[in-house]
């Protein structure tokens, strides 16, 4: 036979376990329950503290973070003013040199315009003196003689006059 004992038994030992477990819970609570439960909250209210310290922060973040999107807005805005503002100052540069190339074109223009009038001033009073020439030995050939140049300064003037006018006939 058998002897099957259960899992539970209540005999002396089981008994004297219990009054064992019972005392030191009384030690433990007299002597260390007050030290632990201490401990415990104190611990619950640093994390609670330092959770509330890490939102005050993040609100704090949040505050600054606004403000510098701000700021940065701000620059942005900024800088699309100075880029615009020395656009127009570009532009008004630029205007301004085209101007000034136009006068200095059309003072070139009209200094070459001059100097092509005075050339053909020249050349006008350079074909005088040469049709005066050639036309005093010519008729000193016809004639045979000498004919004075300011006697007859007149009559190729007048002959000149003639034929710019197209009044010259053969």
């Amino acid at each position: 036979m058998e002897l099957h004992t259960g899992l539970i038994e209540i005999n002396w030992t089981s008994l004297m376990i219990l009054i064992n477990i019972f005392i030191l819970y009384i030690v433990l609570k007299k002597f260390f329950w007050e030290k632990v439960k201490a401990f415990m909250d104190d611990r619950s209210n640093s994390i609670r503290d330092a959770i509330d310290a890490a939102d005050a922060m993040n609100k704090r973040a949040d505050l600054k973070l606004a403000g510098y999107n701000k700021k940065i807005a701000g620059i942005e805005d900024e800088g699309r003013e100075i880029i615009k503002k020395a656009k127009a100052t570009a532009d008004i540069q630029a205007q301004m040199v085209i101007e000034e190339a136009r006068k200095e074109a059309q003072d070139i223009i009209a200094k070459a315009n001059r100097t092509v009038e005075l050339e053909r001033e020249k050349a006008v009073e350079e074909m005088k003196q040469e049709i005066t020439t050639i036309s005093l030995m010519v008729a000193e050939q016809i004639i045979g003689k000498e004919i004075s140049v300011s006697g007859h300064e007149e009559l190729v003037e007048e002959a000149i006059r003639k034929v710019r006018e197209g009044q010259w006939q053969n």
